[in-house]
């Protein structure tokens, strides 16, 4: 009679674009918030275990950068080898099983990253990263030797291979620091490499791949490559991230090759969990052991749990923070905190971020005023000197993370809180030179987030096209120009030329004097965007006329102290261009966007929106 064979139960974990986020805090606002946080993913993680008897917890990267904590951990002397780095620390706690790492773990620098990652009691792993002389950054892989139970209750050896994933574009992102260091393969082809020799020396190959989800052919060097990743013979459960989003959920329905409801792309089982620790992807797997010896995938199932549901526009937790983990990174929480409420200055005026979609507001003009001002003493010298200076904005708070994703700060004192706020990225200053085509063709890029409108009074038809991202919104201050929102997009959302007869950017000019092809501008902007960061034209490294060594944040800290009060007044770079018959066009804001409605005659609540926010209309007449 031959004996039935072993099957074992595993459960896999995963935590995504942690962001610095171990407390449920929102430090630009100074208050808690319940629907991020490690601390109470860390309850979920503590459930899923006590579920299961075979667990293991990976995390896919994005963990030391995203908020004022990591921030904070940055400044010099800030982080030393004796007390290691708060987020580490925490992962330590919670048992970590491996990780990769993200691409905003090299915002600060190699240097930096090493530090930080050096107190893991888990690996890191990496097999698309390597060094200049041709090594790898960290080990492409690891074997994971646990020991397992199986149903009937005895106990296995199990080898779980892990690789490690990152969008190659690192070093386009993060050029200043990361230029003749390390250079980056294409995600796909380092899985090719990599796999047999993994899977040849274990018994189940888990790729932590910190990638979004597209199904675009594809052509190499994808940001977006998890569904590509899935051919790759030999992998068998793909842990997503970076695109900030949930899988399996409604986001990717309808994509080939995907299964959004059961968990699968390409017939492989995935799980993105979000972003903040907003959710806990699982993974559960029941293994098979063949009369050979091997184990096999018999069958699985996927599931993200989140720490939080929306009743209304209220978020209610649906776990407690685990007291331990923030214990872990209580003293550096609670430095951060007195470092973000050192006064900087103060505002004659509000600034917010409710409007910054409809036209030049205040907190791009005060963004804009500081990187003109910091720019123009350091290209006095230069044979680029005599070059129109203009200055590239955009809001990164504008509700994409949510209806609490915006700036909103009242007349009167600014601290370190109220400019994070305001510039939440740990960007470089750098100024890029370009041409006048470039220039209208970096403005066509831009207004790639806007949907095209037609001529329907009374229909309020949505602005944003869905997923943009605020932070490819550029405002050009120096110039005038108009948007034509009747006419289709120039650009996609990922920077391709998809309709060279489309023409949205008009009227468009420098100091009263229509912008021509054979004109040249330096702008002002940061280093993502100077060095190709979201696919703009007029950017790359054959562009780059120089490279600041100081933050655009601390830029406009200086510029706040120096001028003691600042009052930035929503100059009219730009505009809708009219309809010849009003239309209508809807947008998300939260309550508080209607205290500022009095200063936005042609703004009209219209009612519940989804998720949270409060739906609010513009009058193009």
């Amino acid at each position: 009679m031959t004996a039935a064979p072993s099957v074992v139960a595993l459960r896999l974990l995963e935590t995504s674009d942690l962001h610095m986020f171990v407390y449920g805090y929102d430090y630009y606002q100074g208050r808690q918030d319940d629907t991020v946080g490690l601390a109470r993913v860390a309850t979920l993680i503590a459930q899923a275990r006590a579920e299961a008897a075979n667990t293991l917890l990976f995390d896919n990267g994005d963990i030391i950068q995203g908020n004022p904590l990591g921030d904070y951990m940055a400044l010099s002397g800030k982080l030393t080898d004796r007390d290691g780095h708060p987020m580490v620390r925490a992962m330590n706690l919670l048992g970590y099983d491996a990780a990769t790492v993200g691409n905003h773990e090299f915002n600060y620098g190699l240097d930096f990253l090493h530090r930080a990652l050096r107190g893991a009691r888990f690996p890191f792993v990496c097999a698309n990263i390597e060094t200049a002389d041709g090594g790898s950054l960290m080990p492409p892989t690891v074997v994971l030797e646990r020991t397992v139970t199986d149903q009937a209750g005895a106990f296995h050896a199990l080898r779980v291979g892990v690789i490690g994933l990152v969008t190659p574009q690192i070093t386009v992102w993060d050029k200043a620091r990361l230029d003749g260091q390390v250079d980056t393969i294409d995600i796909v082809d380092a899985a090719r490499r990599h796999v047999p020799s993994l899977r040849a020396r274990c018994d189940l190959v888990v790729a932590l791949c910190h990638s979004g989800i597209s199904a675009q052919p594809r052509g190499g060097g994808e940001e977006n490559a998890s569904l590509h990743l899935a051919a790759v013979p030999g992998i068998d459960v793909i842990l997503c991230g970076h695109a900030h989003r949930v899988f399996p959920g409604p986001d990717y329905e309808g994509l080939a090759g995907v299964d959004a409801v059961r968990g699968t792309l390409g017939g492989v089982p995935a799980v993105m969990p979000g972003y903040w620790g907003s959710h806990l992807g699982l993974v559960d797997l029941l293994l098979r052991r063949d009369h050979d010896g091997s184990w096999q995938v018999a069958s699985f199932q996927v599931e993200v749990r989140p720490i939080f549901r929306r009743d209304g526009r209220d978020a209610v937790p649906l776990v407690a923070a685990d007291a331990s983990v923030l214990a872990a990174a209580a003293p550096e929480h609670q430095a951060t905190l007195r470092w973000m409420e050192q006064p900087v200055g103060s505002t004659a005026v509000p600034i917010n971020t409710y409007f910054s979609l409809l036209g030049n507001d205040a907190a791009l003009t005060l963004v804009n005023d500081a990187q003109l001002w910091y720019a123009r003493p350091l290209l006095t010298a230069t044979s680029h000197a005599h070059l129109p200076l203009l200055s590239a904005a955009s809001p990164f708070k504008a509700g994409g993370a949510g209806p609490d994703s915006f700036v909103d700060i009242p007349a009167g004192p600014l601290d370190m809180k109220a400019v994070a706020n305001l510039y939440m990225f740990a960007n470089t200053v750098c100024v890029v030179k370009v041409d006048g085509d470039e220039l209208r063709e970096w403005l066509e890029r831009s207004c790639a987030i806007f949907n095209r409108i037609e001529p329907m009074p009374g229909i309020a038809q949505p602005l944003v096209a869905p997923r943009a991202a605020s932070y490819l919104f550029d405002t050009i201050a120096g110039l005038s120009y108009e948007i034509d929102l009747s006419q289709p997009r120039r650009y996609d959302s990922k920077g391709r030329l998809v309709r060279p007869d489309a023409r949205r950017i008009v009227s468009l000019f420098h100091e009263g004097r229509a912008v021509t092809p054979a004109d040249s501008f330096l702008v002002v902007t940061n280093n993502y965007r100077a060095d190709g960061g979201g696919g703009f034209p007029g950017t790359g490294a054959g562009h780059l006329v120089l490279q600041a060594p100081d933050l655009n944040r601390d830029v406009i800290v200086r510029y706040v102290l120096q001028h003691r009060q600042v009052a930035p007044v929503a100059a009219p770079v730009w505009r809708f261009r009219p309809f010849a018959t009003p239309v209508l066009l809807g947008f998300d804001g939260n309550a508080e966007t209607a205290r500022h409605l009095a200063a936005h005659p042609a703004v009209s609540r219209l009612g519940e929106g989804s998720g949270g926010f409060v739906r609010y209309g513009l009058t193009l007449a």
